[in-house]
């Protein structure tokens, strides 16, 4: 599916992400340069999720070209949703693993246009039909220009919930992250959780990015997730082979413009902690952590979390860590910084006959739904 385009204009077109294998060296240079990269739009990482069933598979991608080049990206697909009444709309892609949806877009002069010609490819891939976007950074640089750039073209736009997602910019060195932190509290209580894992043996800390020490960091992390909660319910990377194969496809040396880094947290040699990052313009998104549940009052997994903190400052391995969290996490207390994460509801102008107020209503149902759903399994 093709836009008509003036000389010179930006090409917008939808396409098959599986068609974009011959733009590899495009797709990768824009996931470097994009204003705000993230990895979850890199080729490697959706390459994962097609390879192993993780995605629509029908994924597609709405794509803008300039000058033989990629300038700003985004997959989707289309499916049935509550907001359409179950009729199909258009969203982009995510999964459980996946926690930012915003779009690429190249940086450097002529963003506000390759923004604009972003929304008319988004336009023209949904039919017409309401975008339903979870998870989109709303105050960065691309999220309120995407936002920006849908009021220009005459888009409604109604908000169906937010969050404040824990992030960490580092300091200048440890010393000034500790000075500066809100929650003294908070960083005095993982001392002493520290210590008394300290007193039951020798603590280390183990941080690996590529090689066999990676492969048995994750194969580490496999058997802790496994051996707890998210085992016994069915939900761990380890209970299905189409999970622990992408996990492996996933967490492995990929170059640019993605990277791995594996931390663990030993006791006595053995691994009580464990978590797995992917590292992109300069972010570490932690994006998977898990911890030896009988050592739940030491708290390792925290522990662990405060001693990447502190390697953070020590090796400057990345310039922020993003806690890639929903609400609640307990990482709010640790990561000082706040990242405005929302779930809209966007209607390109002609988008049928419901109205943006009631697409919002059945959205928030479905949220209240889904909780009330989860308290009733914990009550069981």
């Amino acid at each position: 599916m093709r836009a008509p385009s003036l000389s010179g204009s930006p090409r917008i077109t939808v396409e098959p992400v599986a068609a974009l294998a011959a733009d590899a060296a495009a797709w990768d240079a824009l996931a470097a340069g994009a204003v705000a990269p993230h990895p979850f739009y890199t080729r490697p990482v959706v390459a994962a999720h097609r390879d192993h069933g993780l995605c629509h598979p029908r994924l597609s991608a709405v794509i803008v070209r300039e000058d033989g080049r990629i300038a700003a990206l985004l997959p989707f697909a289309l499916r049935p949703d509550i907001t359409g009444l179950g009729a199909a709309i258009a969203q982009p892609f995510h999964s459980p693993y996946v926690t930012a949806t915003t779009p690429l877009v190249a940086d450097g002069p002529g963003l506000e246009g390759r923004l604009d010609a972003l929304v008319e490819g988004l336009a023209l891939a949904s039919g017409g039909r309401p975008w339903r976007w979870p998870l989109l950074a709303t105050e960065g640089r691309p999220g309120a220009g995407l936002l920006a750039a849908m009021e220009r073209a005459g888009w409604q736009v109604g908000t169906v919930a937010s969050f404040e997602r824990p992030v960490l910019d580092r300091r200048a060195d440890y010393d000034a992250f500790l000075a500066g932190h809100p929650h003294k509290s908070r960083l005095k209580d993982l001392r002493r959780r520290r210590r008394r894992l300290e007193e039951a043996g020798t603590l280390t800390l183990e941080s690996t990015t590529e090689g066999p020490a990676l492969e048995r960091a994750l194969e580490d992390f496999l058997a802790v997730e496994a051996a707890g909660w998210k085992g016994e319910a069915g939900t761990a990377l380890r209970s299905r082979p189409q999970t622990e194969a992408f996990a492996r496809a996933l967490f492995r040396p990929q170059g640019d413009p993605v990277s791995v880094r594996a931390d663990l947290l030993r006791l006595d040699g053995r691994t009580v902690a464990a978590s797995l990052a992917l590292i992109s313009g300069g972010t570490a998104y932690l994006l998977k952590t898990a911890y030896d549940e009988t050592l739940r009052a030491q708290a390792p997994g925290l522990v662990l979390e405060e001693a990447i903190v502190r390697a953070l400052h020590a090796d400057g391995f990345a310039g922020r860590l993003d806690s890639a969290t929903l609400p609640g996490s307990a990482l709010e207390s640790l990561y000082p910084e706040r990242e405005t994460i929302a779930e809209i509801v966007a209607l390109p102008p002609g988008a049928g006959l419901i109205s943006l107020e009631r697409r919002l209503r059945l959205a928030r149902f479905e949220h209240r739904a889904r909780a009330e759903a989860k308290r009733l399994l914990r009550r069981g």
